[in-house]
């Protein structure tokens, strides 16, 4: 991986009026809260940029009902490690952010059974926080094999191809399906049960 760039004294200014803390303008300019330290102490901004009662930042736990806001995280004033993961790739999608299709080769079809695509949300820089426009991308997982790396484990593999039961498969299956996909179901028609009758519906099939 290449080392991060320098920094300047005009970033870390730049960054640091548009946030409440260090950690918050290190999330701000995609760089590591170290990375950012070093060059705001270089620059003596460091000690007049701490806030440790946390006045002004947002507090989310994971589980929260609070919805984020999705400008903010993509800007880095808002850490995405609040939030579920697969929560903030549909929210980007519903807000436009991303087009719901692979951007290499534009796949986009969906499964009858929960309407869902095969596709993966990756960070070009391995930085899972980095939410910024021109880092994260869709991937159906024919592109992601091909260009990141492997999806599935040695043991998934084996059991795919030879058709074996995953371990603990004996017990009944709770099928988690969201306000995103309930949504979609609704629209094909299939989603006049409630969300407690998904299980029941999903078996029939």
């Amino acid at each position: 991986m290449p080392r991060p760039k320098p920094l300047s004294k005009e970033q870390i200014v730049a960054a640091q009026s548009k946030t409440n803390s260090n950690m918050s303008a290190a999330r701000y300019l995609h760089v590591s809260y170290t990375h950012y330290k070093r060059y705001a102490k270089m620059y003596k901004l460091f000690e007049s940029h701490k806030n440790q009662s946390g006045k002004g930042i947002p507090k989310f736990l994971k589980g929260s009902k609070k919805e984020p806001s999705m400008l903010e995280i993509i800007e880095g004033r808002i850490a995405a490690s609040s939030f579920n993961p697969n929560k903030l790739k549909y929210k980007m999608i519903e807000e436009g952010y991303l087009l719901e299709e692979c951007s290499m080769c534009s796949f986009k079809e969906r499964r009858v059974l929960d309407y869902r695509m095969p596709l993966l949300l990756h960070f070009r820089d391995k930085n899972s926080n980095n939410y910024s426009l021109d880092n994260v991308q869709l991937l159906c997982y024919n592109h992601y094999f091909l260009t990141v790396g492997d999806i599935f484990n040695k043991q998934d593999e084996k059991q795919i191809e030879t058709q074996q039961e995953h371990s603990g498969t004996s017990e009944k299956i709770e099928w988690e399906v969201d306000d995103y996909h309930l949504q979609r179901l609704k629209e094909l028609g299939l989603g006049d049960a409630e969300e407690d009758d998904v299980n029941q519906y999903i078996s029939r099939i």
